[in-house]
């Protein structure tokens, strides 16, 4: 497992790999309230533009009420374009009252904690197949 969070108080959002043999799980928690709200599944697939290049196709579930989809959908694609493996996101990220400026800054807390998380995963990755990240 792999751990990486943003941000601080409560616009801190959290990012979690689990890696498994056929793809990965990821954990994309934040906020006040962290919770269940979004599940996104995403394959790799050949780009439609027909450039050679890996894309992914994504299926999402939401809690009703919530917007969690919006942060599940993309991350999940993005990932498993790059990492040309089935990707799950489980998303739930949340603040009460929150403002417009406070919405992005837990968009941007999430990705950079989503890229951040990829960063050690592809560092770990090129050491080779024997090395365990707990």
């Amino acid at each position: 497992m792999i751990t990486c969070r943003a941000g601080k108080g409560r616009l801190r959002t959290v990012c979690r790999l689990f890696p498994t043999e056929g793809g990965m799980v990821v954990h994309l928690f934040g906020g006040e309230k962290p919770h269940v709200g979004a599940v996104a599944l995403a394959v790799p697939r050949p780009s439609l533009k027909g450039t050679g290049q890996t894309s992914s196709t994504a299926s999402v579930l939401t809690v009703v009420g919530h917007k969690d989809d919006e942060l599940a959908r993309p991350v999940a694609l993005f990932l498993a374009a790059r990492l040309k493996v089935p990707v799950v996101v489980v998303a739930g990220v949340h603040v009460d009252g929150a403002s417009c400026r406070e919405i992005d800054e837990l968009l941007n807390n999430s990705w950079r904690a989503v890229k951040g998380a990829l960063g050690v995963w592809r560092k770990f990755c090129s050491q080779g197949p024997a090395v365990t990240v707990k």
